[in-house]
């Protein structure tokens, strides 16, 4: 069978500044995403409009920061992102790099659905 752009579910891969993550699966109304965060590192300070998140941390411990609340979240526990929440995670370790699986439900999963309330490398 012949692999076209529509039939194609390859993983998608991504490196940002603060780490990388993989696209594992998407559909019409979720987007699950293997996310990996260097150490000492963290993703910007952001909210969502069309989407909410389940992080399921598999490695390391997750410094969450949600609504303004700082909330570590070891391996082997989750946490839930609601669409509107502020929220960010940061690899507290120094060694470990921090690794979490993030299930997304919504109707609508485009990068420019992030609006950035803060971030350490100068996005917008």
């Amino acid at each position: 069978m012949e692999t076209t752009a529509e039939t194609n579910t390859s993983p998608t891969f991504d490196r940002r500044p603060w780490g990388t993550f993989t696209v594992l699966d998407e559909g019409d109304y979720f987007k699950v995403k293997r996310i990996e965060v260097l150490p000492g590192k963290r993703l910007s300070y952001q909210r969502h409009s069309h989407r909410a998140e389940h992080w399921y941390v598999v490695r390391g411990i997750a410094k969450v920061t949600l609504n303004g609340t700082e909330i570590l979240v070891n391996s082997g526990n989750a946490i839930d992102i609601a669409r509107e929440d502020a929220h960010r995670v940061e690899n507290p370790s120094e060694t470990e790099t921090l690794v979490f699986i993030e299930t997304q439900t919504g109707d609508y999963f485009g990068e420019d659905d992030i609006v950035r309330l803060e971030d350490d490398f100068g996005r917008d």
